[in-house]
């Protein structure tokens, strides 16, 4: 086949959607990207830029189709490789809403892979475009676990605020690593060595973000029966290792032999043994485990092996371990919580889940954002006026300032209460630690028992409360912008 060049136009044209491609869809970078291949202003709704995006990248390959050169083939070297992800760039956004309508059905239908109905209407635009058969199915169902971790993040974590937009970026990334090439090339069916330990307080989400992880992982298309080799609904399960007594945890785990002990008067299934090979463990309350337990885990980390309670014979673990724990990071980092062999195999990615309190702190509608989904997940549908309503009343009833003790988890109990009984008293330990900002400075000032930088700090973090930019507040002080970050971020991780 006759090969061609691609202009100078069009390469500056297709590396900016050759980069968008790979940027992180949850970072600014992506944004800024989308922007300039739709020709956009940065003032654009994010929605609009990426439907002009599309749109105009389609025009592109029109008319590389109206000139045959919509093919792969058509190109070589470098040109080729830039072509190549603009046809699966597109591809997968022509059939976005496709994918979301699936995740949907596969909602409801549950455990049982439901037939996919477009499956070989985009396999075959990628056939038409010089892919191999072979590759046109890797790259169906890589684009639908790059839609389902978009859907699951997004729609299951809501909120703006800048820990909130960095949780996001970093759930991306402990799916697809920081490079989707890399991703592709080498590890879409090793991520089972990657083991992840999320840290956050008791009801901040850490489960939401520990499931999202769990329903994005690659799963196979099965082309003969026209569906995936399993539902995503089977690729996620958690266990809360803090439920069960000791006598019983490693069961709970490895499954135990019949006769094993008093009581096991049949062989017995672990999670480990339940897992889905895509599938994904959630280990809640991990920080509560005994040593020894710790050191049967180290095996299956390192090792992918285990042996049921009172088995002679090991058995393989195919999947993901996600950690979850809500003590505080200093004490692990200081070896109080894990052993270091156990510590250092467990934390390939270390995800930080936010407070409520320090995201209404950086973005004060991050409650309102919250309240309005609390609400659609209670009722079924939008309805602004009620979520109004109990944002009103949380203000009459626990102030602004409430500290949310009980983080997310708490909120939604907040908006349960109102609805049956129009109250809600909150939390003793939220309202103790209900003080403002400028009254811990006055307090501290008062006291003499606050260091100049805790003060400095903490005045920059009371200035971005109200005026919500770095650029007012280093007005407002006379420092940089950066240094006025510095303390503000500062401020906030110390709470």
């Amino acid at each position: 086949m006759k090969t061609y060049r691609l202009t100078s136009e069009e390469r500056i044209f297709y590396k900016t959607v050759y980069n968008a491609a790979f940027a992180n869809p949850f970072s600014s970078l992506r944004e800024r990207l989308d922007q300039k291949i739709a020709g956009l202003f940065p003032s654009v709704p994010r929605r609009e830029s990426i439907n002009q995006c599309i749109f105009e990248i389609d025009r592109r390959i029109r008319e590389l189709e109206s000139r045959n050169r919509a093919t792969i083939h058509a190109y070589e070297g470098e040109d080729r490789r830039l072509i190549r992800i603009v046809f699966l760039f597109d591809t997968f956004h022509k059939f976005r809403d496709d994918f979301d309508r699936l995740i949907k059905d596969q909602i409801k239908a549950q455990d049982t892979p439901v037939k996919v109905h477009f499956a070989e209407q985009a396999m075959q635009m990628l056939h038409q475009r010089g892919f191999s058969p072979e590759s046109t199915c890797h790259y169906f169902a890589l684009s639908y676990q790059l839609r389902r971790a978009f859907y699951f993040i997004s729609n299951s974590l809501v909120g703006r605020c800048q820990s909130m937009q960095t949780l996001k970026k970093h759930l991306w990334y402990n799916v697809f690593t920081q490079n989707i090439d890399l991703y592709d090339n080498f590890l879409w069916d090793r991520m089972e060595d990657f083991s992840t330990l999320l840290l956050g307080e008791t009801g901040t989400g850490k489960g939401t973000a520990a499931k999202a992880i769990g329903r994005s992982g690659f799963i196979p298309f099965d082309e003969k029966q026209n569906c995936f080799t399993q539902s995503f609904t089977r690729a996620f399960s958690s266990l809360n290792l803090s439920q069960y007594p000791e006598t019983l945890l490693e069961s709970e785990l490895f499954g135990h032999k019949k006769g094993a002990f008093t009581g096991a008067v049949d062989d017995y299934q672990g999670v480990f043994d339940r897992c889905s090979p895509y599938g994904s463990i959630l280990l809640d309350e991990i920080g509560e485990i005994p040593e020894h337990v710790q050191i049967k885990l180290l095996r299956v980390l390192q090792e992918r092996t285990f042996t049921p309670v009172g088995g002679h014979t090991t058995a393989r673990f195919n999947g993901r371990v996600i950690a979850a724990t809500n003590r505080p990071k200093t004490d692990i980092l200081e070896g109080k919580i894990f052993r270091d062999d156990f510590y250092y195999r467990l934390c390939s990615d270390i995800i930080e889940v936010p407070s409520l309190s320090r995201r209404i702190r950086e973005r004060p509608k991050e409650l309102d954002d919250l309240l309005a989904f609390t609400l659609k997940k209670l009722i079924g549908t939008d309805e602004p006026d009620l979520a109004n309503k109990i944002s009103r009343t949380i203000d009459r009833q626990l102030g602004k300032d409430y500290h949310w003790p009980g983080n997310v988890r708490e909120l939604e109990q907040c908006v349960r209460s109102i609805l049956l009984r129009r109250e809600y008293k909150g939390n003793a330990k939220g309202v103790l630690q209900n003080q403002s900002l400028a009254q811990q400075l006055i307090h501290g000032i008062e006291s003499c028992d606050i260091s100049v930088s805790s003060l400095v700090s903490g005045y920059c973090a009371l200035l971005y409360e109200k005026f919500h930019t770095y650029e007012e507040v280093a007005r407002k002080t006379g420092l940089d912008r950066r240094t006025i970050k510095k303390h503000v971020q500062g401020y906030l991780d110390s709470k």
